[in-house]
């Protein structure tokens, strides 16, 4: 039952037709902001398949049924393309996944409400119905977070569930910008949006594929074999459209760079590789993959991303820890979240040398932890405890960079 003091919000409507999607999106193009956010399947395809689009306004609640039969999505893409209208998401990155591969272009402008809550304090990667609770203080439903989306008719329960994540949105977007404005952070939500706004974000780049599997090797040999079948599994789970994993498995890539084979009876010996799959499209091209990088000459073979080689120096452990005691001191006293102020990378890249470009040593990330990192390396600062926090304190006895 709802409370007396609850938001009404507009009754959400379905909308299955071509002809109804055009009409309905004609008003919402005037608004300052909608919500948006979708329903997908992805456990057995490569490509997501989308299944329902939500989207929010003023005065409607749209859910689109992407799955109807004959709907041409062309009027959605027109609005997501709208640059007078803010797209406001929760956790972009799928959302804008799914538009990128339907669309061939990301929605503009958006705004993301995880990392405005990560500015505004509210932690690392907050979810929806924390942040809903946060900040209006309601408990929304989340039954239905792993339904299957994909399965028709859906139910009336689906549909409340669904227009849920929109509607409550508005209040989150306009409750996380007021706080926002106040503190005068918007600008530094601003600044993450850019890498939203970047298709390359999105795409996965075959070749880069070798660099996740975290080959603990410097043979270059090897490694330009890791590369050519794993940028062939990528491409060959795009073309027949199943996970990557499914079609094979990262632990079966790296027994394959190391053992080299040459034929199908090779290929059958490592493990997760069926002789149904060596004998067939996929095996005969990863055996191909595998010749070619073995005829690469060495000057086109890769190595190991910096800092990954097992000669690559390593920063002091001690160093380390402090500069994490020094982030979490930091982000404590800014009231902004951690992992959006810098990773371990970062961390690691400070230790090692302070003059290399470093996304801590630049804009508001400087200001509220970069400069105290610097000043804690060179000695001129130190760590205490006071009335149980840690704080920082003048160093007695400055010394030189280490």
């Amino acid at each position: 039952m709802a409370k007396s003091s609850d938001p009404v919000f507009p009754k959400p409507r379905l909308v299955s037709t071509t002809q109804d999607l055009a009409d309905s999106l004609v008003r919402l193009r005037h608004e300052r902001f909608l919500t948006i956010d979708t329903e997908f399947m992805r456990e057995r395809t490569y490509w997501p398949e989308l299944c329902l689009v939500q989207i929010g306004g003023e005065q409607d609640v749209l859910l689109i049924d992407a799955l109807a039969d004959g709907l041409d999505l062309t009027p959605l893409a027109e609005l997501m393309a709208d640059d007078a209208v803010l797209k406001v998401f929760h956790a972009a990155r799928q959302d804008l996944e799914i538009f990128l591969y339907l669309f061939d272009a990301l929605p503009t402008p958006v705004f993301d409400t995880q990392v405005a809550a990560m500015v505004a304090g509210y932690g690392d990667q907050v979810g929806y119905d924390s942040l809903v609770g946060s900040l209006t203080g309601h408990s929304i439903d989340k039954s239905h977070r792993f339904t299957d989306w994909s399965a028709r008719p859906l139910t009336p329960a689906q549909l409340t569930y669904a227009a849920g994540d929109v509607t409550w949105l508005r209040l989150v977007y306009e409750r996380l910008v007021k706080k926002l404005e106040q503190e005068k952070r918007l600008e530094w939500v601003s600044a993450e949006m850019a890498e939203l706004a970047d298709p390359a974000t999105f795409r996965a780049d075959p070749e880069k594929q070798w660099e996740r599997l975290r080959a603990r090797t410097n043979n270059r040999r090897m490694l330009g074999i890791l590369r050519a079948v794993a940028a062939f599994r990528e491409r060959e789970a795009q073309r027949v459209n199943v996970p990557r994993q499914r079609l094979l498995k990262d632990e079966s890539l790296l027994e394959i760079a190391a053992t080299v084979p040459a034929t199908v009876d090779d290929l059958t010996r490592v493990r997760g590789v069926t002789r149904g799959l060596a004998e067939g499209r996929t095996g005969l091209g990863l055996l191909e993959a595998v010749k070619a990088a073995q005829a690469l000459p060495d000057s086109e073979l890769p190595r190991l991303p910096k800092g990954r080689s097992k000669d690559a120096p390593r920063p002091s452990p001690a160093l380390m820890a402090l500069l994490k005691v020094l982030l979490t001191t930091c982000c404590e006293d800014h009231d902004v979240a951690p992992k959006l102020v810098a990773s371990m990378d970062d961390l690691e890249a400070l230790a090692l040398d302070p003059t290399v470009p470093n996304p801590v040593l630049s804009g508001w990330r400087k200001r509220i932890f970069g400069d105290s990192a610097l000043a804690l390396r060179n000695g001129e600062i130190a760590l205490a405890v006071k009335k149980g926090r840690v704080t920082l304190t003048p160093s007695e006895s400055p010394s030189s960079q280490s």
